[in-house]
């Protein structure tokens, strides 16, 4: 399954802060925001990535993440110069997807807790593949709603009158056809193609797995000022109560067995000394020590 990152948009709901760097740039407590759903994705198993951003921001991420080589991926850069929708990301990828199934991820999500999907990684055949997240206030995003026995019968963008409290989160996995499906979607009433219609046609089609996720699982959308110091507060609380990071794709990389450890020590060697090295450093000798009992 190929991967993409979606990292576009104006950011203007992060406004003045995004006139210094796009959205996905700014720092969730100790890292670029690109690094979690970044993370997330080499979790899920995924080697090979298309990251879609803005043509002024790409040479950005060029220099932050290069060709994806030293953590043993590959990424592939392409441009949205106007952003249409969330759908629009299948039409700017269609040669990078090819023929095979691909995963999307927003480039402002950050996830954590469980192992819920890296086995929808595993467990995907065909169709495609949402999650459901409670919120307190579904009417700021795209509302799932189930039956008696908990199968999804509607998906409404941002409505008024929500019928239930599940949100879809920015993380979706889908078979080939939804190449042919963004290709025929009409533009919104606000000029977008909508992922919600995306998912309304693998509904129609009998295709749709929804996966509802814990309570014991957080999902943190950092799009505003205000979700980005809880983002980084979440993230900064929860690292120093167990001494593991959040959003390390070096480590996710090591751990999904992308790079050896003696990749991961010479990566480690064009780091400078600071924390972020510290905590590396203590990941392979973990894996050393564990190696010799």
């Amino acid at each position: 399954m190929k991967g993409i990152i979606l990292a576009g948009g104006a950011g203007s709901r992060l406004y003045p802060l995004t006139l210094v760097a796009s959205k996905q740039l700014q720092p969730v407590y100790d890292k670029p925001m690109v690094y979690y759903p970044l993370t997330t994705l080499i979790e899920g198993g995924v080697r090979e990535f298309c990251l879609i951003s803005t043509p002024h921001d790409l040479p950005r991420y060029r220099q932050l993440l290069g060709d994806g080589s030293r953590l043993g991926l590959s990424i592939e850069y392409r441009e949205q110069a106007k952003p249409e929708g969330i759908a629009q990301a299948f039409l700017i990828a269609d040669s990078f997807i090819g023929k095979d199934a691909v995963t999307l991820i927003l480039g402002d999500n950050v996830f954590y807790g469980g192992d819920v999907f890296q086995k929808a990684f595993v467990d995907f055949r065909d169709g495609a593949t949402i999650f459901g997240y409670h919120v307190h206030d579904p009417e700021r995003y795209g509302v799932v709603a189930f039956d008696a026995e908990g199968r999804a019968v509607s998906i409404e963008e941002k409505p008024r009158q929500p019928k239930s409290s599940y949100a879809v989160p920015g993380l979706y996995l889908y078979d080939n056809e939804v190449v042919a499906i963004s290709k025929a979607l009409k533009p919104s009433a606000r000029g977008e193609l909508e992922i919600t219609d995306v998912n309304l046609e693998y509904l129609r089609r009998g295709q749709l797995r929804v996966l509802r996720l814990s309570r014991g699982f957080a999902w943190l959308d950092a799009g505003t000022s205000t979700s980005l110091h809880e983002a980084s507060a979440y993230v900064q609380t929860i690292e120093r109560r167990t001494g593991v990071k959040i959003g390390c794709p070096e480590e996710a990389a090591f751990r999904r067995g992308f790079i050896t450890a003696s990749q991961l020590e010479s990566l480690i060697t064009t780091l400078p000394k600071c924390e972020y090295r510290a905590y590396l450093e203590e990941v392979v000798a973990e894996d050393r020590r564990l190696q010799t009992r």
